[in-house]
């Protein structure tokens, strides 16, 4: 193996993304790896992976929808973290005795 034109060739992949962080698609491999599995990954990561053969890049609409649905696990994960989120006031004497003389009734 030439290591030369090895390096030569990633560091020419990795010239060509568009992206800072391009979507790969992985290629089936013979000690079973399992092909179609998209992954967003950084430029000298997935320049390594094509030039091994075990990946390429992965179509644009590919790249949108995987990137359009970790946008949406994120937010669901903030959406659950808020909920769990105790809430808590802090209540002066003052206020603690006026809600106690009221009888703690609400108002309407």
């Amino acid at each position: 193996m030439d290591l030369k034109a090895y390096y030569r060739r990633i560091r020419e992949i990795e010239a060509s993304f568009e992206d800072d962080f391009p979507v790969v698609r992985s290629l089936p491999t013979e000690s079973g790896g399992q092909g179609g599995r998209l992954v967003e990954t950084s430029r000298s990561v997935a320049a390594r992976m094509i030039v091994d053969g075990v990946a390429e890049l992965a179509d644009p609409s590919e790249a949108k929808a995987l990137k359009r649905q970790a946008l949406d696990a994120q937010r669901q994960e903030q959406e659950r973290r808020k909920a769990a989120q105790v809430q808590f006031a802090v209540l002066s004497e003052a206020d603690l005795r006026a809600l106690t003389q009221s009888g703690g009734k609400r108002k309407e």
